[in-house]
């Protein structure tokens, strides 16, 4: 897991903001893209400053487009601005992180049952075998990819548009968490099980029970990761 110091520049991850600005983003979604990137994926800690000098210097640019990537990261609850030392990287307390899994647990389950009647078997085998590459992953980031996108394949049919996109800021905001082996290894095991069983209840038509075992997944991750932020905190 890699750690910045705060007396230092942030360096999101491998970005090269020149190639993404050839394909005609502007500057500003260029920054807050490889920024976002890094802060999601846990290589900018919480608490973080994001400089916005060093940061023009970095991504060679002006500190407008600069203001407006850190203003959406703000607008995303993934950066906040502090008196006296300006915008750092938003951590979450334990509270939070409860909140934003009983959102989840409240959506996720409707979405899933929207999603069931019009998942193919083409989508179904895909969502399989990304819990396949999950029962063989050693890293946890690598674990926490392939979790997102079983979720994101499966509750793609829904058709629940605005529901989708409130569900990726969430999980924008606990994803680092589930890099970080916050999960612990039972619950890992235990995760991984679930997923079998609701892309079982999916093969067979069976919404309701698809709903449940979503709803009962996300509670369970919640207990488990919030008990060991608690006890790492």
């Amino acid at each position: 897991m890699k750690t910045q110091s705060q007396d230092k520049a942030p360096s999101p991850g491998n970005s090269q903001p020149r190639q993404t600005a050839a394909r005609g983003d502007s500057a500003a979604t260029v920054v807050f893209d490889a920024l976002r990137k890094a802060i999601v994926e846990g290589e900018l800690a919480d608490g973080v400053p994001l400089r916005q000098d060093d940061l023009a210097r970095q991504f060679n640019t002006s500190r407008i487009p600069v203001r407006e990537a850190i203003s959406r990261l703000e607008e995303q609850g993934l950066a906040k601005s502090q008196r006296f030392k300006g915008a750092v990287v938003a951590g979450l307390s334990a509270a939070e992180l409860g909140e934003i899994y009983e959102f989840r647990a409240l959506v996720e389950p409707e979405v899933m049952r929207r999603a069931v009647k019009n998942l193919t078997p083409a989508l179904l085998d895909e969502a399989e075998s990304f819990f396949d590459k999950m029962e063989d992953a050693s890293d946890m980031r690598d674990w926490a990819e392939l979790n997102r996108s079983f979720h994101a394949t499966l509750y793609a049919p829904s058709g629940l548009t605005y529901h989708l996109d409130a569900l990726q800021r969430a999980m924008d905001k606990v994803h680092r968490y589930l890099t970080i082996d916050f999960l612990g290894e039972e619950a890992l095991s235990q995760s991984n099980a679930d997923h079998r069983m609701i892309c079982q209840a999916c093969r067979e038509g069976d919404a309701d029970r698809a709903a449940e075992l979503t709803r009962s997944h996300i509670k369970a991750a919640s207990a488990s990761l919030q008990s060991r932020i608690g006890r790492r905190r």
